[in-house]
């Protein structure tokens, strides 16, 4: 009998769930992430709507996605070479750019809003990313939240740092957007059995919405594509008001059909009945875009598909607030 070394090792095989590294249950097509009903905040009838629950990915949000494709073309194009990364970020990118960063030996550092709940910020000083919390003062007047970004820039083009760093930019760069466009939107496609008639996503970095209403309208012009956007203002990680944030450089408009305002408190009403009706641990994007398809729903029949961009266990900072004394006896 062979004991050599060799003769022990596994090979990666989809079906039995045994793979190589974590990088390979980033979802595709071959295993995506899963669509589930909604049953309880939208009652049965001819609006039927389901979550793409994209926290089913390894490092918890649909930026994992993002982050490998970004990653995957920079290595490609040889503009990791010797470089360290740095990289704006609400959290959900930077969590995934740090985990695949880290396999690869890569150095990453990221530029956060000082509103980021704490629980993403530790998570990224565990996956070993250096991290610089950022001001709204730090950022230019009329885009008043767009302040980690100005950082990040500072880092790629400032005389002492430009030769030592690179970064992604997911706002810019295509292969956001090519992320979509190649796995989520075929995804989507396959999983409704080319029935969906709505997709909602909400305005962040703009990577899903483009990647797949483009997908989507290429099968089917028809599909509505539905961009769910916060007021000013908002408190709601990951989105984007595009008044106060200037609109990402990947964003076509052309695949949009409509853009719904959502206030704070609906979305954040929605995200707890989500957990209590639902038992979806979701986060408040989430709860944004289901409040809005909800609304929508109302006067409108067919399949309808929602991104539900990451889950609730990075924001219990924030649900602390929106909770109160609720569920704590009092003595």
């Amino acid at each position: 009998m062979d004991k050599s070394p060799g003769a022990q090792k596994l090979a990666a095989r989809h079906e039995l769930r045994r793979y190589s590294d974590i990088r390979e249950l980033i979802a595709c097509q071959a295993n995506p992430t899963p669509l589930v009903r909604a049953n309880q905040v939208v009652p049965s009838g001819a609006f039927e709507l389901y979550l793409k629950l994209e926290w089913f990915n390894p490092f918890g949000s649909i930026k994992d996605r993002t982050a490998a494709f970004l990653l995957k073309g920079m290595k490609e194009r040889g503009e990791l070479d010797g470089k360290k990364l740095v990289e704006p970020t609400s959290g959900n990118t930077g969590i995934g750019l740090a985990a695949i960063a880290a396999l690869m030996g890569v150095k990453l550092t990221v530029t956060i809003p000082d509103g980021v709940p704490d629980e993403k910020k530790v998570l990224l000083r565990m996956l070993g990313a250096e991290v610089w919390p950022t001001p709204d003062d730090l950022c230019p007047i009329d885009h008043p939240k767009d302040g980690a970004i100005a950082l990040a820039r500072s880092f790629v083009e400032g005389k002492e740092t430009n030769d030592q760093y690179v970064m992604p930019n997911q706002y810019e760069n295509p292969d956001n957007v090519k992320a979509h466009y190649e796995t989520t939107g075929p995804e989507i496609w396959q999983q409704t059995e080319g029935k969906v008639k709505f997709f909602f996503a909400g305005y962040g970095t703009c990577g899903t919405i483009t990647g797949v209403g483009r997908y989507l309208k290429e099968q089917n012009p028809d599909v509505r594509i539905i961009a769910i956007e916060p007021q000013k203002g908002h408190k709601l990680p990951g989105m984007k008001n595009l008044e106060e944030s200037k609109p990402p450089g990947i964003l076509d408009r052309s695949v949009i059909d409509e853009v719904i305002r959502v206030d704070d408190d609906p979305a954040y009403a929605m995200t707890k009945r989500l957990f209590r009706e639902e038992g979806l641990i979701v986060g408040p994007s989430t709860g944004a875009i289901v409040h809005a398809a909800a609304e929508y729903g109302k006067n409108n029949q067919g399949i309808a598909v929602a991104i539900s961009p990451d889950s609730g266990f990075k924001y219990t900072s924030y649900f602390i607030d929106i909770l109160g004394d609720e569920g704590n006896p009092q003595v």
